[in-house]
């Protein structure tokens, strides 16, 4: 078997920056004819592209700091603007490194298909199938309406591309939002089975879908589906009879405490930490600029949302550093790549982690709320207060459990109301909003629960809303899109 490999792109798929995409046709064609070829393709089938910026930036996470600058990347976002630009760290980006990789899986599995002996593929075959339905969650996530149940089936999708792209100027349909779905849950479910961790070179596997990574973005997938059960079911099969705390990281812990800020800005994203379970290298200036920019995390969200109490009674264990204008919890280093060994110019880079358990937990958990298993609920919730509160920043041990366990009428107390499986909701909340300051992971939750957003300049003049159902919560799709024959989003 002899399969060429044609990256012939079309315009919707252009990496940013390409003037002309018939520019960047490439003249080499690779031969996909051993297994081991085509798992090196598979390989770059995950967007290379980091999110972190533009939805830190539209979420509530980030306030006004009246710092002097303000990058476009990171002003447009916070202003519910469309972003006018299409290098790193923006929506275009995403979107471009997104249909690239979707275009390597799609050749991979067109090889797997022609091989005589398609069995020696199957690894490859399904890490393609799952990588191929993560990406295109991520697009229908970003660039469309939350899933709803009841507009799902009306609202506009992202086009679902399962073949490779051979033509110029191929047509593409949005579908909806339930078409894609559907899509990418038949995409799941058949490549989870074919999956196989030992497939992967040694060390290498937190940069793949490994069977853990594959289930824990399916609980992320079916939180959005509104599939409770299948969250339930998929968090206890990423991790061996479903015990997940001893994959957290051991944030309040005196070892971890005692760290170095450069320590833990490495320590956070490495391979070997247990709670990442699938990590990607992006080219971003995320981990250089997230001090400095304007509309970020600030002093005052820290002394609120933070540092203002949390149904524990305890304090959150997570460090901060830098002054009142440039604070930062330490979670990204950057991997700067020189042009060459004698050059002083280069490409920073920083690892994102797509998925971890702490997600998978708090996943289970709203999804057991939702199911009123609410002692699975508390179970969840105090295992993770056991890795994140401290009594305060001196005495040993950090945490307590009598004082600060999580009951029933705790929840119900701080919150102020009789509904217990509102006041878990608010909980879960309100620790991942905390868990997750600098990953861009509070967009998800602001999309699912229908959160308003309100940013308010220093001046406190043209205050900015996002309603529940304003049609900016919803990234536009970049301008070339419509020669491919694509609707842009509605403003």
């Amino acid at each position: 078997m002899k399969t060429k490999l044609f990256f012939i792109l079309p315009v919707l798929a252009l990496m940013a920056g390409c003037s002309d995409y018939l520019e960047h046709l490439p003249d080499q064609r690779t031969e996909l004819n051993t297994p081991e070829k085509v798992a090196e393709l598979v390989a770059t089938a995950y967007p290379r592209a980091n999110y972190i910026t533009f939805l830190e930036a539209m979420s509530d996470n980030a306030e006004d700091k009246a710092l002097s600058g303000g990058e476009l990347i990171n002003r447009e976002p916070w202003f519910f603007n469309d972003v006018p630009d299409r290098n790193e760290d923006t929506p275009d980006f995403y979107w471009f490194a997104a249909y690239t990789a979707i275009a390597a899986a799609n050749h991979a599995l067109e090889a797997i298909a022609q091989a005589s002996n398609p069995e020696d593929y199957q690894a490859s075959k399904g890490e393609a199938l799952v990588a191929r339905a993560y990406t295109h969650f991520m697009l229908v996530t970003f660039f469309s309406r939350a899933y709803a149940p009841a507009t799902a089936t009306t609202d506009p999708g992202i086009p679902y591309v399962t073949t490779p792209e051979k033509e110029v100027n191929k047509p593409y349909v949005r579908g909806t939002v339930a078409s894609v779905y559907e899509q990418i849950e038949q995409d799941l479910l058949a490549g989870i089975p074919l999956l196989d961790n030992m497939s992967y070179k040694e060390g290498a596997g937190k940069y793949h879908f490994t069977t853990s990574a594959a289930h824990a973005f399916a609980t992320r997938f079916y939180l959005f589906k509104q599939d409770y059960a299948k969250v339930v079911e998929h968090a206890n099969l990423a991790f061996p009879g479903g015990a997940i705390v001893p994959s957290l990281r051991p944030i309040n812990s005196a070892a971890y405490r005692a760290l170095e800020p450069a320590v833990k800005l490495a320590e956070y994203t490495k391979a070997d930490v247990p709670a990442n379970l699938l990590l990607v290298e992006t080219p971003s200036l995320w981990g250089r600029s997230l001090r400095g920019y304007r509309y970020g995390f600030s002093s005052h969200m820290l002394r609120t949302f933070v540092w203002d109490g949390n149904v524990t009674g305890g304090l959150w264990g997570y460090m901060f550093y830098g002054t009142e204008e440039t604070l930062f919890t330490p979670k990204f280093r950057e991997h700067f790549v020189k042009e060459d060994p004698n050059a002083d110019f280069g490409s920073p880079y920083n690892m994102v982690p797509l998925l971890t358990a702490e997600e998978v937990l708090f996943n289970r958990a709203e999804a057991n709320a939702r199911l009123g298993q609410y002692d699975a609920v508390l179970q969840d919730l105090n295992d993770f207060a056991s890795t994140r509160i401290i009594v305060n920043d001196y005495d040993a041990p950090y945490y307590d459990p009598a004082r600060h366990v999580i009951t029933r009428p705790r929840v119900m107390s701080f919150y102020a109301t009789q509904d217990l499986e509102a006041a878990l909701i608010h909980t879960i909340l309100d620790f991942k909003r905390v868990e997750f300051l600098c990953e861009g992971l509070r967009w998800f939750d602001i999309l699912r629960h229908r959160l308003p957003v309100v940013h308010t300049p220093y001046n406190r003049e043209n205050i900015v809303t996002l309603g529940p159902n304003d049609p900016r919560r919803v990234i536009q799709i970049p301008q070339e899109a419509q020669m491919a024959g694509l609707e842009l989003n509605p403003r």
